[in-house]
């Protein structure tokens, strides 16, 4: 095998800093959250640029083939520590921060923050040959996303019976799509309907945590179709 060139070189660490960045929106986020009083709808807004960092660095990684000309660093272990930072450690510690389950608040969110770590630790957490992942994919930002929402209208309740579920699905061998690398037919149909997803979820903050009814039915269409898929293809693999 011949030796990288610079550019090689150059774009390889280049991702893994790109994929590095979401530390900062993790970071600026923890910040709000330390605030006197906070605003979810800020940290969302912080957290939805985390997303977007992490659904492109990866295929942006595969496409310049970042293991092989960036091999020194384990772009695998950033994204991982990002991920848990972003879509686990902080959207729980709004939740508790913002009072969305009941007294006493680590009671419901401490097994949600450790079935997590099992979950990232866990090395056959992500199938990336068959495209799946195994276990709840800790999409905690979600849960806490649609928490906000639940707490203004039915109470913290419903939030703690959530985490708790969500926290032993976590661990469970249950597989959920890993929307990037899903097998075709089904790989655009979900990454055009994550795309939409999100805009309802940006167009719901210009009223959080009350927005319309119908919206908020609305939005969760597409995590139902996504659940039921990762059902129907892990029962079809």
């Amino acid at each position: 095998m011949s030796a990288p060139t610079f550019g090689q070189r150059a774009r390889g660490y280049a991702v893994h800093a790109y994929t590095a960045s979401g530390v900062a929106f993790g970071f600026a986020a923890a910040i709000e959250l330390c605030g006197e009083n906070p605003s979810p709808v800020r940290f969302f807004l912080l957290n939805v640029a985390a997303v977007l960092v992490d659904a492109t660095d990866g295929p942006l990684a595969r496409a310049w083939q970042v293991k092989r000309w960036a091999p020194a660093i384990d772009g695998r272990t950033i994204d991982d520590i990002v991920d848990y930072l972003t879509f686990t450690f902080l959207p729980l510690l709004l939740v508790w921060r913002m009072g969305w389950v009941p007294e006493p608040r680590l009671l419901w969110i401490v097994p949600a923050l450790m079935a997590s770590l099992f979950g990232f630790a866990n090395t056959g957490a992500k199938d990336e040959n068959a495209g799946f992942f195994l276990g709840f994919p800790s999409y905690w930002n979600v849960v806490a996303f649609y928490a906000g929402i639940a707490h203004h209208f039915a109470g913290p309740w419903i939030n703690a019976v959530l985490l708790l579920a969500l926290a032993v699905l976590t661990v469970l061998p249950v597989r959920f799509i890993y929307p990037n690398l899903a097998p075709r037919p089904y790989k655009m149909p979900l990454l055009v309907g994550a795309g939409v997803w999100l805009a309802m979820m940006i167009w719901m903050l210009a009223s959080y945590p009350t927005p319309p009814g119908w919206l908020v039915w609305l939005s969760l269409v597409y995590p139902a179709l996504y659940t039921a898929l990762s059902v129907h293809l892990s029962r079809r693999a």
